[in-house]
């Protein structure tokens, strides 16, 4: 088997030798007949050592080759519908999300994009955001006109607290306070992005959470309330 392997090979650089000056050898390029050549020289090689090591056992051979014959249909098969696939996957993957966690579960051709978002055990929706690139968890409030944030979530989304404003009233459960305005450079939720977002800030002790208000729901294609799950569309 060596010598016929390196008799292959002899020939198939005699040929690419003679016919250099040819452009094409057997109606394929140099490099294409080249790699032709060892491709199908080590190919040789594997079936005859397959071949020997089943010597002598022909069944469990069949039996192999028909495992693999099936592995590889089922890798084309998941490969031609990978698309399903995964759009199968991600809704299993919502169906198990943890509250406040998003998941990407359809891509448009056009850029659009769908999260969805669990409902907590208290009956909210919050989502996990990132504001000037810092994680802050939101409540989901389409009865706040504005994002409204924590001071502890405005610090770490770079606002310095201590030099704004307080001057703006907001209604809050417990009335009256005041709050200072901000704008954003980004606020983002998975996908879905978008910029120069005006907030509030308000005063410590006033919020427990940091809210998600109306100024960015409208600005996305569509929201939807759904059983346990929140839709955001861009």
């Amino acid at each position: 088997m060596l010598w016929f392997l390196l008799l292959l090979l002899a020939t198939g650089g005699l040929i690419l030798v003679l016919g250099e000056d040819q452009g094409t050898i057997a109606g394929l390029d140099p490099a294409t007949f080249a790699g032709v050549v060892t491709g199908g020289a080590l190919l040789i090689y594997f079936a005859a050592s397959l071949a020997g090591s089943y010597r002598g056992r022909l069944s469990q051979a069949l039996k192999d080759f028909t495992v693999w014959v099936l592995l590889a249909f089922v890798l084309v098969a998941v490969y031609s519908f990978r698309d399903e696939v995964t759009l199968v996957a991600k809704r299993v993957a919502g169906e198990l999300l943890p509250p406040g966690e998003t998941v990407v579960y359809n891509e448009g051709e056009r850029g659009e994009r769908s999260v969805r978002v669990r409902r907590r055990p208290d009956g909210h929706f919050s989502v996990r955001t990132q504001v000037n690139g810092a994680t802050i968890t939101m409540l989901v409030d389409t009865g706040a006109s504005s994002i409204v944030l924590r001071p502890a979530d405005a610090r770490l989304a770079g606002i310095d607290v201590d030099r704004l404003n307080y001057s703006i009233p907001v209604q809050t459960a417990n009335g009256t306070a005041y709050a200072a305005a901000v704008r954003l450079n980004s606020v983002a939720i998975g996908p879905i992005r978008m910029d120069g977002v005006d907030a509030l800030v308000t005063k410590p002790g006033v919020l427990n959470e940091s809210l998600l208000g109306m100024n960015f729901l409208r600005r996305l294609r569509s929201y939807e309330f759904s059983g346990e799950f929140l839709t955001l569309r861009s």
